[in-house]
């Protein structure tokens, strides 16, 4: 087969999560960095495939189809992906890391993906590219970022369960490839799935919602958006912080973690058993 069996792939990734946790910390955030940017860029693709599509079912089958494409360029680089990274659980279950070194990846993976996000939203918005449509992407960026700050708290969090179950799955779908065609198509279909139902994703959230709170910043936007009926108020960091980036991030760590004790629990820990 051409496939790596659901067991090898489990304690593959039990492997690989140690040696993730033995990085040095420059290299954690490079690699942390170029996730978010990997991960950005399609964001920012699906931003400007949609930005004049008004049905909402047809702009989530276009954003699920094209946004689907970035977890495999993530995992086929090499870069480190803060949700996917959520799975080194299995690694701590089966007493390979312990759990200061993984919080000690998951930090500094999370940091990476910020600082990677926000270079390519800063740069996306104030130089220009935001201006495609007279404006009319940027308007769709802001009003975007302004859905996904004011979603209620538990709404976001849970949202983000169910996308990092998706996402965790489409890590491990990838891992059972064995040629780099299976390892993409494996990582696209979860991602594809979790983008078109719309659920939430902390590290392509931070672009996202970054698009837009500097979108607010440059004039022409910021007018664009306020004839159009934007709510420019809610765009602030604190909403950022408070009705995106913490709940999700909470959601899409209970979700990975799920999926990687589910994961342990009916292959490493028996594979382990056995010996």
């Amino acid at each position: 087969m051409n496939l790596f069996t659901a067991a090898e792939t489990a304690n593959n990734y039990v492997t690989a999560g140690v040696a993730k946790t033995k990085y040095s910390i420059p290299k954690m955030l490079v690699l942390g960095i170029l996730a978010g940017l990997l991960i950005g860029f399609p964001s920012c693709v699906t931003e400007m495939a949609t930005f004049s599509v008004t049905n909402t079912s047809m702009v989530r089958m276009i954003s699920g189809l094209l946004f689907a494409f970035g977890l495999g360029t993530v995992i086929l680089t090499g870069a480190e992906l803060f949700t996917g990274n959520t799975l080194i659980t299995m690694s701590l279950l089966d007493k390979k890391v312990t759990l200061p070194a993984m919080l000690k990846n998951w930090l500094f993976v999370y940091i990476g993906n910020f600082l990677g996000s926000m270079l390519l939203s800063a740069i996306c918005a104030y130089f220009g590219w935001l201006s495609a449509g007279s404006n009319a992407l940027a308007v769709s960026a802001m009003k975007m970022a302004v859905g996904k700050m004011t979603m209620p708290f538990q709404n976001a969090f849970f949202m983000g369960v169910l996308c990092n179950i998706l996402v965790t799955i489409g890590v491990l779908m990838s891992l059972a490839g064995k040629d780099g065609t299976s390892r993409f198509i494996g990582a696209w279909v979860p991602v594809m799935f979790f983008v078109t139902c719309g659920f939430n994703h902390s590290i392509a959230d931070m672009t996202y919602c970054m698009l837009g709170l500097f979108a607010k910043n440059v004039t022409a936007y910021a007018s664009a958006a306020a004839e159009a009926g934007i709510a420019l108020d809610s765009l602030t960091w604190g909403n950022y912080f408070v009705g995106n980036l913490i709940p999700v991030t909470l959601g899409n760590i209970l979700g990975g973690v799920a999926v990687g004790v589910t994961m342990w629990y009916a292959y490493v820990r028996k594979a382990a058993g056995k010996k």
